[in-house]
């Protein structure tokens, strides 16, 4: 028996895309720094990291190609002090979420040590369309 993958199902047209999507989310799957996903209202979403240590100069969020793009690079100098143990983990950090058609970056705040991003979804328009059949005549 032959298997199919998700993009190939024949009921999934044009959907090839959402494999690529899915494993490129995978490959993804650090867990520095901790980040929570919640839903704030209908269509609205917020991702918060903790981002304790990291100033808005060190961070930057883009947007490509569909994916969010979170990076955290701290530049230290490395006489500036003198750790007997340093356990707050400052290390430069990338994470990445795919996007939806439609959802949208509202916003972003630091606070408290935690970098909140806020999502948004618009919702299209339900658009019905008929289709003229053509007939071949001889």
């Amino acid at each position: 028996m032959t298997k199919l993958s998700f993009g190939a199902h024949p009921h999934l047209l044009g959907f090839e895309q959402l494999e690529r999507l899915v494993e490129r989310t995978a490959k993804s799957a650090e867990g520095y720094p901790p980040f929570n996903i919640e839903a704030v209202a209908d269509n609205a979403y917020r991702i918060t990291l903790a981002v304790a240590g990291f100033r808005e100069s060190d961070l930057s969020i883009t947007v490509e190609d569909r994916q969010l793009v979170i990076r955290g690079r701290q530049d230290e100098d490395p006489n500036a002090r003198v750790f007997l143990h340093r356990g707050i983990a400052g290390r430069a950090f990338q994470r990445s979420f795919v996007l939806a058609d439609g959802v949208e970056v509202a916003g972003a705040d630091l606070e408290h040590g935690l970098l909140h991003v806020d999502l948004r979804r618009t919702v299209p328009d339900t658009i019905v369309q008929t289709i003229p059949i053509r007939t071949q005549r001889p």
